[in-house]
């Protein structure tokens, strides 16, 4: 068996049959149009939100196969607070470019679960109040950082079930 792998991002549940897919699986002879419907179909949870795949391909019997990873938390937190791009570089103070929730926060924690080390729905917060902390984000209105400190003394516990 010689299979082949290509790796792209796309947009979830919105997979087009052109670049970057199209180009590099039509050389394999596979039907490229049922191959985007299965991503779409399978990143539909996911729209509005760049999504990591890979399709593997059997060079001899062009059975193909698809993995759909997690998208980033940079990207989740993007599309709760609807925002196109993260914080731009540049001198002096940070620049906020949004405010996520709390319950927000939660929310990208629970979708990310499975595609995460944290052991719990607390520890994955943390994760992502660490991502909102470099992506010029803050939480209920504070730097992350202290919203960070508020939830490991606990105050959060009642939205981590």
């Amino acid at each position: 068996m010689s299979e082949i792998s290509i790796s792209a991002i796309v947009d979830g549940g919105e997979a087009k049959a052109g670049p970057p897919l199209a180009p590099a699986l039509a050389p394999l002879g596979v039907n490229i149009s049922q191959i985007i419907a299965e991503i779409n179909k399978q990143t539909g949870g996911f729209k509005g939100v760049k999504v990591p795949v890979k399709v593997f391909v059997d060079k001899g019997t062009k059975a193909w196969r698809i993995e759909v990873g997690f998208p980033a938390t940079s990207e989740l937190i993007k599309k709760e607070l609807s925002l196109e791009k993260g914080r731009k570089g540049g001198e002096g103070e940070p620049q906020v470019v949004g405010d996520l929730k709390m319950e927000q926060a939660v929310k990208v924690a629970k979708a990310k679960a499975a595609g995460t080390l944290a052991k719990d729905v607390k520890k994955a917060v943390a994760e992502v109040l660490g991502t909102c902390v470099s992506a010029g984000i803050t939480v209920n209105g504070k730097d992350a950082r202290e919203v960070k400190k508020e939830l490991d003394a606990g105050a959060f516990d009642s939205l981590m079930h």
